[in-house]
């Protein structure tokens, strides 16, 4: 006589069957550390600037005897943000979860989904704003490099060179001294690759590209960050095949001041504006920006639905704090 099993469903440890691991994806996007989130308490406003050349304007101090001291005068110039909420919802059949239940946890595959689209769409919209050819145009702001970082340039690339003319670019312009190296991960494996950079690591046990790691080609850039984008979209139709690609582009790579702290005072490429007055939740930080899920009822389909949002503006602040390279990697 067959033994009954004593075995119990335990539906808050099953596992999700998924053709694409979301929270991995997740975790190689960069926006969040390429324009910091800062929290406000207002969803709007024009906000005070010091003007580069107020803060790097050359004035004789010398006073003579029986006169006053020079004055400044300049006038602060404005931006502003205007935050705007983004959200996505998932819908939960009562029925469906029950049918599911031994085997994947679909609320968490659901609030899964909806936080992906609200934070995957603001690491699209921070890499469109950053890789803007019309906001860095000019010498002074963009460089086409000559040698792309491919596996057909390796012994010829210079990326040491590219990257420090970058730099000084960005000193010229700003006064500022960049700390960070934007670019994906396909650049990053080429550039890791160049002569130059296995050139100065082998000797430290590094000759093997695939050891070489961020924080390794920072050090060799000067830089205090390499950060390395992964992040991949789907801009197939709905109901299509997938087509994958990158969020951040081949094209491009940038070298920028970004910010490391909260501190309004710090001069960076620009910011995140998060309003911070919209319930519970986490402000954001340069790990990940604030996302709030909520779940509400709805009687007449029998389910709950599980939204995701955020309220947001990216705002570049200092163009000049950075510097855009093209020609990185081209098809």
């Amino acid at each position: 006589m067959a033994v009954p099993s004593t075995a119990i469903t335990r539906v808050e440890l099953a596992a999700t069957f998924s053709e694409f691991d979301l929270a991995m994806n997740r975790r190689n996007f960069i926006g969040p550390r390429a324009l910091r989130p800062r929290s406000v308490g207002v969803q709007a406003a024009d906000v005070g600037k010091i003007p580069l050349e107020a803060l790097l304007q050359t004035h004789d101090t010398n006073r003579a005897p029986g006169a006053g001291y020079r004055r400044g005068d300049f006038e602060m110039s404005k931006f502003s943000y205007a935050t705007d909420e983004y959200g996505w919802e998932e819908a939960l059949d009562d029925r469906t979860l029950r049918v599911f239940a031994d085997l994947l946890d679909a609320e968490a595959v659901h609030a899964q989904r909806a936080m992906d689209f609200v934070m995957r769409n603001f690491e699209i919209a921070v890499a469109a704003a950053l890789y803007d050819v019309n906001t860095w145009t000019g010498a002074a702001l963009t460089t086409a490099i000559t040698n792309e970082w491919d596996e057909n340039h390796v012994s010829d690339a210079i990326p040491i060179q590219d990257v420090e003319g970058a730099k000084q670019k960005v000193r010229d312009g700003s006064g500022l001294e960049p700390n960070a190296l934007i670019c994906n991960r396909k650049q990053f494996f080429g550039l890791r690759a160049c002569d130059q950079i296995t050139g100065l690591i082998k000797y430290h046990g590094g000759d093997d590209p695939k050891r070489i790691t961020p924080q390794m080609v920072a050090q060799i850039l000067d830089l205090d960050f390499v950060l390395v984008a992964g992040g991949i979209k789907n801009t197939g139709v709905e109901g299509a095949a997938a087509s994958l690609s990158g969020i951040w582009s081949d094209e491009y790579a940038m070298v920028a001041k970004v910010a490391i702290t909260d501190d309004p005072q710090e001069p960076c490429v620009g910011r995140t504006f998060m309003w911070s007055e919209d319930g519970p939740g986490a402000p954001g930080s340069d790990e990940s920006i604030a996302v709030m899920v909520e779940e509400y009822r709805e009687e007449n389909r029998r389910g709950s639905v599980l939204r995701a949002r955020s309220d947001y503006d990216i705002v570049v602040m200092y163009p000049e704090a950075a510097h855009l390279l093209s020609n990185v990697i081209t098809v």
